[in-house]
């Protein structure tokens, strides 16, 4: 497999549900890294994708593979669905979050994703203005958790 087809397999996996075969194609070292406040590694990051796929049964990824440079997939993603579960996210302090029934779709993102060996080793998600985990969570409605607030600005420093 190439690395395209290796980020497509994954992706695909992903898209799918199907986390036991997403997590064939990751590497021991896998990180992602711009999904959350903090890089996360392979079991943190399916835990949290499988609970959003609870929390959210019509969750779409929108993945696009972009095309290649190296062992580097260049692709975009954005999400959609709707919250009809709770998410659970005490994997990255954020506590368990009730359903509130109602529709996101967020920005889309430009993602990095590494292929070493048929494996992918890293995932870097671009900051992106109205994308994301906080995006999702502002459009339906709910308040940032005070942990992930209290993570988010450790270590700003203000600037005069």
């Amino acid at each position: 497999m190439d690395s395209k087809e290796t980020a497509q397999a994954l992706m695909d996996s992903v898209q799918r549900g199907r986390f036991d075969t997403a997590k064939t194609f990751l590497s021991d070292d896998f990180q992602i890294s711009g999904f959350s406040s903090k890089p996360l590694n392979s079991k943190k990051w399916l835990n949290i994708i499988a609970n959003l796929k609870m929390a959210c049964a019509d969750l779409n990824y929108h993945f696009q593979v972009q095309g290649t440079e190296g062992n580097v997939v260049h692709t975009t993603s954005q999400l959609s669905g709707t919250n009809s579960g709770a998410f659970d996210f005490t994997d990255i302090n954020m506590g368990v979050i009730s359903a509130t029934n109602k529709k996101f779709s967020i920005a889309m993102e430009k993602t990095q994703i590494t292929v070493k060996n048929d494996k992918v080793t890293s995932w870097t998600v671009e900051p992106t203005e109205g994308a994301g985990l906080k995006a999702i969570l502002g459009q339906l409605g709910v308040k940032l958790p005070e942990a992930e607030r209290k993570s988010n600005s450790k270590g700003r420093r203000k600037t005069s």
